[in-house]
C-alpha cells in the first residue's frame, strides 16, 4: 500500500487535482460541502477515479489535510 497527502478544497466549482511540489502533496478540489462526510466520500470516488486503483483516507477525516492510502 502507497500513502500520500492531500490538501482538500470543498464547495469548489469542478472536481480537479494537481500535485503542489512546495507541500509535496497533492491539492484537490471537490464540488461537495463537507457535511455529513459528503466531501470525503465524494474525494474517495474522484481520487479512485483517477488513480484507476482504490483510494481510502486514513487521516485527517474532519480537517483539509489528509492522508490517503492506494
Amino acid at each position: 500500500m502507497e500513502r500520500t497527502k492531500i490538501i482538500v478544497r470543498t464547495n469548489a466549482n469542478e472536481n480537479s487535482i494537481k500535485f503542489d511540489k512546495d507541500f509535496d502533496a497533492y491539492r484537490v478540489s471537490v464540488k461537495s460541502s463537507p457535511e455529513k462526510g459528503k466531501a470525503n466520500s465524494e474525494l474517495e470516488k474522484f481520487l479512485t477515479k483517477h488513480f484507476k486503483r482504490k483510494v481510502k483516507i486514513i487521516s485527517g477525516f474532519k480537517a483539509k489535510r489528509k492522508i490517503i492510502e492506494f
